[in-house]
């Protein structure tokens, strides 16, 4: 699988590290209180086809990537920079 950085453009797989899914960047207010914080931190889908995760570019710039595939075929439909504060370009 290849991955292209924005930053670099088009590279292995394996220069990646990848993060989890983009839930990461949704984080509840810290008084939003027992049962937001729990579905947050337990409680993930496991979909068959298009998902957005988060991957770090560690062997390259090390940038933050949302990396939108489908996990059936594998293929790579979009990579953009993460933002900070959760705000992303789609």
């Amino acid at each position: 699988m290849r991955i292209k950085c924005p930053l670099c453009g088009e590279r292995d797989r394996r220069e990646f590290y990848y993060q989890g899914a983009d839930v990461a960047l949704m984080r509840p207010a810290p008084d939003a209180g027992p049962d937001a914080w729990d579905d947050y931190l337990y409680t993930r889908d496991n979909p068959a086809g298009p998902t957005r995760d988060l991957w770090q570019h560690e062997a390259g710039c090390g940038a933050w990537l949302l990396v939108h595939r489908n996990t059936v075929t594998h293929e790579i439909l979009n990579v953009t920079l993460a933002k900070n504060g959760g705000s992303y370009a789609d």
